[in-house]
């Protein structure tokens, strides 16, 4: 089983940055993807940003630009620098992790752009 714990959400305003971070435990070995999810009021659950093993990152494009994803060296930790937040980005972002066809999710973290 995996544990995923996340922190640092918030509000903010708009322009600001925060940063997420999302800490994996538990049975984890081998190659495994890990990312942010994000669900808007009244939108469907949309992928921000993932990181695979081997250091290949990808994110979405109405994030490009602004969203950085990374993970640490012991690649058990995933982060997301959200810089330039908008208030469409206001949304419950979820970590991931999916390995060997099986995704994990964090109990998610409340982002709020708001002046």
């Amino acid at each position: 089983q995996v544990h995923l714990v996340e922190s640092g959400g918030g509000l903010v305003q708009p322009g600001g940055s925060l940063r997420l971070s999302c800490e994996a435990s538990g049975s984890i070995s081998g190659l495994f993807v890990m990312g942010w999810y994000r669900e808007a009021p009244g939108k469907e659950r949309e992928l921000v940003a993932a990181a695979f093993s081997g250091g290949f990152t990808t994110v979405s494009d109405p994030v490009k630009g602004r969203f950085t994803i990374s993970r640490d060296n012991a690649g058990n930790t995933v982060y997301l620098q959200m810089n330039s937040l908008q208030p469409e980005d206001t949304a419950v972002y979820y970590c991931t992790l999916k390995a060997d066809s099986v995704e994990y999710w964090g109990q998610g973290t409340q982002v709020t752009v708001s002046s």
